[in-house]
């Protein structure tokens, strides 16, 4: 399973970047807004450090704005992977995107029948909001197994990206799932790399070595 950092922070992406722990980016309107940066500008400087898909998204809402929008992103880096809304509309224009080769992740997924319409129009990527389903007192990975069900049923191509990740858990039960990619913020990065029992075995290893003869 690959995995996203979910940021628009070049500190974070770097860092993450130089644990070896990412594969690609994923940005949306509210982590450009935390970050304070321009859309075009985050895309050209994170396409700088990261290699790998790097998702940019329309503000547009319309076939038109949404096309041309994304036709101006994906100019930006071969790796540019146009974040389209699931609507109406963000379906039709990724149709014309992927016609035209450009690769597409249609984001705010919330059904298993949203996620087959995605596929059928061609998406790259699909994100599925797990987290956000968890919020309604749903079970968001319930979700991205009946995507990845459907998906393996008919052979599709498009990629299952589980977002709004909020804890280790989602990412463990994502890879046991089966989902391709998952997109997380570095805060849950850093706790995949964590275990008290590391902690412990680091210290007694570190004590024991001063007792070494030197």
């Amino acid at each position: 399973m690959k995995i996203f950092i979910d940021s628009a922070d070049l500190g974070e992406i770097r860092e993450a970047n130089d644990m070896g722990a990412i594969d690609g980016v994923t940005t949306n309107p509210s982590l450009l807004a935390k970050a304070q940066v321009r859309r075009e500008t985050a895309i050209e400087q994170i396409c700088d450090i990261v290699d790998g898909p790097i998702s940019a998204e329309v503000f547009g809402t319309t076939t038109e704005t949404i096309l041309e929008e994304g036709r101006a992103l994906a100019k930006i880096h071969k790796n540019v992977v146009i974040k389209v809304p699931l609507i109406i509309d963000g379906l039709k224009a990724v149709r014309q995107l992927t016609a035209e080769g450009i690769q597409t992740n249609v984001t705010l997924c919330f059904s298993g029948n949203q996620a087959l319409l995605a596929a059928k129009a061609g998406a790259t990527f699909i994100s599925p909001f797990v987290g956000r389903l968890d919020d309604l007192g749903e079970e968001g990975m319930e979700l991205v197994e009946k995507i990845c069900t459907i998906y393996r049923n008919y052979e599709f191509a498009t990629n299952v990206l589980v977002a709004s990740v909020r804890h280790p858990v989602h990412v463990l039960q994502a890879a046991l799932i089966g989902a391709d990619v998952c997109t997380l913020p570095l805060k849950v990065i850093h706790q995949l790399a964590m275990h008290p029992m590391t902690e412990k075995g680091l210290a007694k290893f570190l004590e024991d070595a001063k007792k070494i003869p030197s």
